[in-house]
């Protein structure tokens, strides 16, 4: 690869994947018109993600915000929730959405979780093909799950051994 390409390609995946700050608050909402139709976060539950410090993830640069994934989990659970995931159209294709999956699935190894889980749009086949590509697998699928009416797909991906369940002492 030429040094002229390589440079390009830097350019192009210059971003930082780090907790969300209150002063985001507005290019979220921005982000979140701008990526969904409908089934759109408010201002008020970022706000509220914001505060709990772990669980809202952005992807900046030196535009702004470039996109934010969502995670929560239980404290104590197996499981963690990719609950949102959003890249703004004009940085699609330059990483983002791959960063913010990887950053997610730390997060919710860090929380002790063993896998992360979350629901698509059975037509979104270019975030299906990522998340496959990442080792996601196709659990079920939910009829009617968005506002549309729209059908949703469940997929799963493991992100550490299952800890051993602890006997009971009957």
């Amino acid at each position: 690869m030429d040094r002229a390409l390589k440079l390009r390609l830097v350019a192009l995946t210059s971003f930082a994947v780090r907790a969300a700050r209150e002063g985001d608050l507005d290019a979220l909402e921005a982000l979140e018109r701008e990526a969904f139709a409908g089934d759109r976060l408010s201002r008020r539950s970022f706000k509220s993600f914001i505060a709990a410090r772990d669980r809202l993830l952005v992807a900046a640069d030196s535009d702004g915000v470039a996109g934010y994934a969502l995670v929560t989990w239980r404290k104590g659970g197996r499981r963690a929730r990719l609950y949102s995931i959003a890249v703004s159209p004009r940085k699609a294709g330059r990483g983002v959405g791959r960063a913010l999956l990887k950053a997610a699935h730390r997060r919710a190894l860090a929380a002790g979780c063993e896998a992360l889980r979350l629901e698509v749009r059975e037509d979104n086949g270019r975030a299906i093909a990522l998340y496959e590509r990442l080792g996601y697998r196709r659990f079920g699928r939910t009829e009617d799950y968005y506002e549309d009416g729209a059908a949703a797909l469940r997929l799963e991906r493991p992100l550490a051994a299952p800890r051993p369940r602890k006997k009971s002492r009957n």
